[in-house]
């Protein structure tokens, strides 16, 4: 079985999963499909060790050769990154720009460095001597909410407007930039970048910058390519050209895939979309906006189905499960101070949901992105008592991304069925 036939039979499982939850467990989608797959991979683990299932073991070895890194990072992201951007409301996005550009900026590093002093000393508590680098670099892959797996609960959920856009801007832009920040100091970790302050800030700038200017760039470009082609056939493999030869030549060029997505998205749903819309009529954008809306959920439900599954390649121990366990209480807590924190301050100059701070925290999944990130870590190269770096890094990492959608994307309803009550209240009395 080679890569596509497995994309293709993935793809059908998902799919039997979502139209399935609709009838039973009626789940959000997302959950359901991960919790399937988890299911799904937890069968075969036990099909293949207890009764040496060789068709179980086939899947499992085939389920073993995707390489997920590459899979998320260098291809579906840019589409997934891009897809999401194009919902997003500009002008609400403008009303809490410095809100967002807060929480992304401060509150990303600040988790990232909370996390990282945090886990160093709960290693060295129980044994484990992983230097203060890999510590801060599990910090930064994991404080990055993921935008793939908040975008789909926040839309079902119908939350309201403030919080939501606070919720969708914070995760998208914070992806990009915890891209930077891990890609910094993964250089320092293994490729030996001198860590001093000028040329950090360096690094980030030329990554981060250089992404926005370049997403800029591609909007202007597939504005007036879009506006002024007729046939809709065009304009949606134009768009299509954007998330694919767009993503793929900012990595090559060394700068932000991320957040040339999302700024290329932003601009391209708010302002080209408006101005097809007045040229062509509704219908002329309709077609497009079908089309990504379909891909989102396509891909969406395909890389929860993959993320589950990914329990059958990874080296298992009860040690480090224990481990991993530790890390949720920890990565929740610098969740709190770094969104608490700047809260404080923003509510001398503003109003906002009494419940803003709890969904933000508690609503801050993490998805593939950090099991990408972990895996792009070199094995093999780094030991750790009897595991190896990278092993140790994706174990920790799956188990709190499966705790985050699974258990938090569960119980985050309720809480956002507050703040709907709360928003339906204050515009009674106004």
């Amino acid at each position: 079985m080679n890569a596509w036939y497995l994309i293709c039979f993935l793809s059908a499982l998902a799919v039997l999963i979502a139209f399935t939850n609709q009838f039973i467990l009626k789940m959000q989608t997302t959950i359901a499909i991960t919790t399937g797959s988890v299911v799904i991979s937890l069968l075969l683990i036990i099909a293949v060790k207890m009764l040496g299932d060789e068709t179980a073991l086939f899947i499992t070895q085939v389920v073993s050769g995707i390489d997920f890194n590459q899979l998320l990072l260098e291809g579906m992201l840019g589409f997934l990154l891009f897809a999401g951007a194009l919902e997003i409301d500009l002008n609400a996005l403008k009303k809490q720009k410095w809100e967002i550009t807060i929480l992304v900026l401060f509150s990303t590093l600040t988790s990232t460095f909370i996390v990282g002093f945090l886990s160093y000393y709960t290693f060295q508590l129980f044994g484990f001597p992983v230097d203060f680098i890999y510590c801060l670099l599990f910090g930064a892959l994991i404080s990055p909410t993921d935008p793939i797996a908040v975008l789909a609960i926040i839309k079902q959920m119908n939350a309201p407007k403030g919080i939501s856009i606070q919720v969708e801007g914070e995760s998208l832009f914070n992806d990009g930039v915890g891209l930077v920040i891990f890609t910094t100091i993964f250089s320092v970790a293994f490729y030996g970048t001198e860590a001093n302050v000028e040329g950090i800030a360096e690094l980030f700038l030329v990554d981060a910058i250089g992404g926005i200017v370049f997403g800029f760039v591609i909007a202007v470009i597939g504005h007036f390519v879009i506006i002024n082609c007729r046939d809709m056939n065009i304009r949606l493999l134009v768009s299509l050209t954007i998330p694919s030869a767009g993503f793929a030549l900012a990595n090559i060029w060394g700068i932000s895939g991320a957040l040339a997505m999302v700024t290329c998205g932003i601009l391209m749903g708010n302002i080209t979309r408006a101005k097809a819309s007045k040229r062509r009529g509704p219908d002329g954008t309709r077609y497009v906006q079908d089309f990504w809306h379909a891909t989102d959920s396509y891909l969406n439900a395909l890389l929860f189905l993959i993320i589950g599954m990914l329990i059958v390649t990874i080296p298992l121990t009860w040690e480090i499960l224990g481990l991993g366990l530790l890390m949720i209480p920890i990565v929740l807590f610098a969740r709190f101070i770094s969104i608490g924190s700047p809260y404080l301050v923003f509510k001398r100059f503003r109003q906002y949901d009494k419940h803003s701070v709890k969904i933000l925290t508690w609503g801050g999944l993490r998805g593939g992105l950090a099991l990408a990130m972990a895996a792009a870590i070199p094995s093999q190269q780094i030991a750790i008592l009897d595991y190896d770096l990278h092993d140790l890094m994706v174990v920790i990492t799956y188990t709190v991304v499966i705790f985050s959608i699974i258990v938090q994307g569960l119980t985050i309803s309720p809480l956002i069925e507050k703040s709907i009550q709360a928003a339906e209240e204050k515009a009674k009395v106004d």
